[in-house]
């Protein structure tokens, strides 16, 4: 048996899933306070009348980080730069508090200026007196050598031992100094909170008799372990997103150009599948206005859900913002979007005549008949939802893989359906999909598709070296894994390559991915030859290789 859930900002649902039966759903409100509370009594639920001792993997997508980050309640962060030479350092000057110490490390991953031990101190002491007690360290091309790093870690772990600090070089390990900063600060920044949570989860799932292996599905849509993320809990941003569009290609009937539409109480997501493929942010996560070093889906996230709550003034219908509470036809106190669609297209959601009720009231304030202030409703819904898909399908121009589909069939993208998912888009997407004179999909299980679409998402894991064979040294973009190596003209590309899948299987061991590590895949493979003179002093090799984002292998579809 698996078990997803997802914890989404109005709702956390949960699937109980036996082979290709889904033997259980739920849905309950979120309660943002107590998270763990909230998944503890989906899981109740779920389990009742079930024997845990069958429960083989547990997935779980939460809203944590994402709602820290979000509302910026967040503990003050130091962060110390070694930037180098090259851009003015007010380019690095993103954050407050913020400290840029001597120090260099060159491209090649050379030692060109060292640590100043006393710089060091004097900025763990001005931290320490601002009550401070998060610390990133980012150095420039860290990924190369994190000596450095660990040297200004060192003497701060001497000086005061009760500071909490991240690496750049361990947190993220690919070029992009100004990526790694961000994504070491917004680590440091979660991780102690991330990992409480975590604690009080499998505490509480080993309570239950539930000894399966846990995972957290990633802003990429694979999952990792449970105890893995306590390291890296800026991976689970945006989780929501990912759950929602792996539920869609878990539930998609057959691989098409699908825009993915999420429709919550409180927010809709939309992303893209390219012939049943989700499409990557190249430049990574976007946090707080910042590029980080998160591998995720292209997605948009917009405050229109099912629970927008509608009002009138001037004559005008408007659409709100934040959500303040259930629709009228579920007991809310205020008609809704979902009310409004309930009424306009008598889809018998809840209790009709509350949503009837709800707007016949509104309808009266504004001095209109209750069906003209529904279709306005419409019109405003499905106006925002088009410039929504029309906003990303520019910024999805960008795109590596949508431009490479463009090339390949030589014509402009175009997508044949849109796909429907969530609590609210049986109401919303029909009338979405007619206005745009394209197909409409709600498929099983829409409402719960981002529960079914944690819980068979598979484990991914990325993994890429660089080797130096002219200075003699390799190293991976994870957890600051490297080594030494011949040096010489010597080693050949099939010699890297065994390097690199060594890597990924020893990591995927680490972290009980092993059943897919022999499904992984070569996604990059270049060779350069080092001259000095005449001849050639070296070689530099870049291999990436990768446990690509998917579907678990059991997964065979799903049936009432």
């Amino acid at each position: 048996m698996l078990i997803g859930i997802d914890v989404g900002g109005t709702f956390t649902d949960g699937v109980l899933l036996t082979g290709t039966k889904v033997a259980a759903t739920v849905k309950r409100p979120t309660d943002n306070t107590d998270l763990k509370g909230t998944i503890m009594e989906v899981l109740d639920r779920l389990m009742a009348g079930q024997d845990s001792s069958r429960v083989t993997r547990v997935v779980l997508s939460t809203t944590l980080v994402t709602n820290m980050l979000a509302t910026g309640n967040l503990p003050a962060t130091a962060l110390l730069l070694l930037p180098g030479p090259g851009l003015p350092l007010e380019v690095y000057q993103l954050f407050p508090n913020t400290f840029f110490l001597p120090g260099s490390i060159d491209f090649r991953g050379r030692v060109t200026e060292p640590v100043v031990p006393a710089e060091v101190e004097s900025a763990a002491d001005q931290i320490a007196a601002r009550g401070i007690e998060k610390v990133a360290i980012a150095a420039k091309f860290s990924n190369r050598n994190s000596e450095l790093e660990r040297q200004v870690r060192d003497i701060i772990n001497r000086r005061h031992p009760n500071l909490e600090v991240v690496l750049g070089s361990d947190i993220a390990g690919q070029l992009n100094f100004r990526r790694r900063l961000v994504t070491a600060y917004f680590s440091v920044m979660t991780q102690a909170v991330w990992e409480r949570f975590i604690g009080e989860i499998a505490f509480a799932l080993a309570s239950r008799g539930i000894r399966a292996e846990v995972d957290i599905l990633k802003a990429d849509g694979g999952t990792m372990p449970l105890e893995v993320s306590g390291q890296r809990p800026c991976e689970t941003v945006f989780s929501g997103p990912a759950a929602s569009t792996m539920g869609a290609v878990a539930l998609a009937s057959n691989p098409r150009n699908s825009v993915i539409i999420d429709i919550g109480g409180t927010t809709s997501d939309i992303s893209l599948l390219i012939d049943g493929e989700p499409l990557y942010a190249s430049k990574g996560a976007k946090i707080q206005g910042h590029y980080t070093h998160i591998k995720a889906f292209s997605v948009c996230s917009l405050p229109l859900g099912g629970d927008s709550p509608l009002s009138v003034g001037d004559g005008e219908v408007r659409i709100g913002k934040t959500r303040l509470g259930e629709a009228a036809c579920f007991g809310g106190l205020a008609p809704t979007v979902t009310d409004a669609f309930n009424q306009l297209y008598g889809l018998q959601i809840g209790d009709p005549g509350l949503s009837r009720q709800a707007v016949t009231v509104l309808a009266d304030q504004a001095g209109m008949e209750a069906g003209v202030l529904c279709s306005r409703v419409e019109n405003l819904v499905i106006a925002q939802l088009q410039q929504a898909i029309t906003d990303m399908f520019r910024e999805w121009e960008e795109e590596p893989a949508y431009r490479v589909w463009e090339v390949i069939h030589g014509r402009k993208f175009d997508f044949h359906e849109i796909v429907g998912i969530g609590a609210a888009s049986a109401a919303i997407v029909p009338a979405l999909a007619r206005s745009m004179q394209v197909e409409c999909t709600i498929p099983d299980f829409a409402a719960v598709a981002n529960a079914l679409g944690a819980c068979v998402a598979r484990p991914t894991l990325t993994v890429k070296v660089h080797i130096d064979t002219q200075n003699g040294y390799w190293v991976t973009d994870q957890e600051g894994r490297g080594g030494k190596v011949k040096t010489g003209t010597k080693m050949q590309m099939e010699e890297a390559l065994n390097l690199a899948r060594r890597n990924l299987k020893e990591l995927a061991l680490d972290r009980h991915m092993q059943d897919y590590a022999d499904e992984a895949e070569f996604f990059l493979q270049e060779q350069f030859n080092v001259i000095r003179g005449w001849s050639t002093s070296g070689k530099i090799f870049d291999v990436g290789v990768q446990i690509a984002p998917g579907l678990i292998k059991d997964y065979q579809g799903v049936k009432r």
